[in-house]
């Protein structure tokens, strides 16, 4: 008979440090996972998808702000889609070390600094935002809301500790897709305040953002946990970089999350300079903003469910060709004018990156997993080759997330040298096009075609 043992909270003092930590912490008992894990997991889970929810908003912060950035701030289309891109660059640059700072600091004791420190960049923008001020602030206070991209890491990486293997897939498509819709929240709120005060008072988006960040990182001070037997393994996070599908599925992650979040910070700069009789106002755009992302974080799990039917390289196979096809919706609806044409195929490719952030999570630890079966039947000892496998997709895992969040920079840049060189984002979107199609080429010649040397089963 199974014996259990209650998880212990306990003064981090003890240890040197401080904060509340579980020494016994054994997710795969199930006595111990019935009896105690299921109720504190559950608690972990719920705190950390509120906070990584305030931080996707506040990364993506800057997509709202542009839009009340009018001509009293003397600021052209160029400029904006750089105010958008930089926050993109430096959450995906915090992905890594956020990645690891779970483990050094324990996850209750950085999601409550995380989560304060988003106040920085809300406090920054309520204080600067008014005409007259300079670009270079504006720039450096867009910079600062990258911060709130390395939530997602870290949250990650936290929820993976409590749960078991069985319930991992459910506890963390839950936490992503409870943090990608914080980018249609944003949005949201950018659009009550354009309907209620005005395009004049910008300063009450991260305004009214401060009450919520107290709220996270006091909800997470006092009902979250830190787990003592969660380590960083940095030997993997090396090994995983000299591993091919490492780099196969990173290609793979910028387009689909890199899309997602790029259009996101970009999808309502492009309405009014696309269409700038329509959209001569920016709460006409605000209006449409947040429909896109909102789709597209509700059905990710979607993704990982059919993954889980059919495989999750033919889900992100045809998921790319529908994404190639969006875009082509896209091009035809810009070069014909027709706006009704062009929110038709921009809210095709929120859904299809939705779709293909799910399924490509989902290939991740399938990939290990046919290594694993290829070097057990090779005569390596299977429980090893378990924990090779493990270890290794929970390092590609962190990887292909820093790397996916640049697909952001990269979508701003492109629109940015498309809108100053041509005028319009056919350039764009044509570039969209050929990504994907590498994309979808690159799944179907590593992961489908037929071959002696393929994995099987990804």
């Amino acid at each position: 008979m199974t014996t259990t043992a209650q998880p212990t909270a306990i003064e981090y003092s003890r240890h040197g440090r401080t904060g509340r930590w579980i020494e016994d912490w054994r997710p795969e008992d199930e006595t111990f996972w019935k009896q105690t894990g299921a109720a504190v997991a559950r608690r972990n889970l719920v705190f950390s998808i509120f906070s990584e929810h305030i931080g996707f908003s506040v990364w993506t912060l800057w997509s709202v702000l542009v839009l009340f950035l009018g001509p009293a701030y003397g600021i052209d289309p160029a400029g904006k889609f750089v105010l958008t891109a930089v926050p993109a660059l430096v959450g995906s640059v915090l992905r890594l070390p956020y990645t690891f700072a779970v483990a050094k600091f324990g996850g209750r004791n950085w999601t409550v600094f995380s989560a304060a420190l988003l106040l920085v960049p809300c406090l920054l923008a309520a204080l600067v935002l008014e005409p007259g001020v300079s670009y270079s602030t504006l720039l450096l206070v867009a910079a600062v809301a990258g911060v709130g991209g390395g939530n997602f890491a870290s949250s990650m990486a936290n929820i993976n500790a409590y749960y078991p293997e069985r319930y991992k897939g459910w506890a963390l498509g839950l936490n992503a897709g409870g943090g990608n819709i914080g980018v249609a929240a944003v949005q949201l709120v950018g659009l009550l305040v354009l309907a209620t005060a005005g395009a004049a008072h910008p300063r009450l988006v991260p305004g009214l953002y401060i009450p919520l960040i107290v709220l996270a990182a006091l909800g997470s001070w006092r009902y979250m946990d830190n787990l003592a037997s969660a380590r960083n393994d940095k030997r993997a996070m090396r090994d995983a970089t000299r591993d091919s599908h490492t780099w196969i599925m990173s290609v793979l992650y910028i387009g689909t999350f890199g899309s997602f979040i790029g259009f996101g910070f970009a999808f309502g700069q492009v309405l009014q300079v696309q269409f700038k009789a329509d959209f001569d106002t920016p709460i006409k755009a605000a209006y449409l903003t947040f429909l896109g992302p909102l789709l597209g974080s509700l059905i990710r799990p979607l993704g990982g469910a059919l993954a889980d039917r059919v495989g999750g390289a033919l889900v992100t196979f045809w998921n790319f060709v529908a994404m190639a096809c969006g875009a082509g919706i896209v091009l035809l609806a810009s070069s014909a004018n027709s706006l009704s044409l062009f929110l038709l195929g921009f809210i095709l490719l929120f859904v299809f990156s939705g779709v293909g952030n799910g399924s490509t999570y989902k290939m991740i630890p399938a990939i290990f997993r046919a290594k694993a079966r290829a070097a057990v039947a090779g005569g390596t000892d299977p429980d090893a080759a378990d924990r090779d496998a493990r270890r290794l997709s929970g390092a590609l895992i962190g990887i292909a997330g820093a790397v996916g969040a640049f697909g952001g920079v990269l979508v701003n840049l492109a629109f940015r040298q498309s809108f100053v060189e041509t005028g319009s984002g056919n350039a764009a979107y044509v570039a969209f096009i050929g990504y994907y199609a590498v994309c979808f080429g690159l799944t179907w010649w590593v992961y489908l075609r037929p071959s002696e040397r393929r994995l099987a089963g990804v």
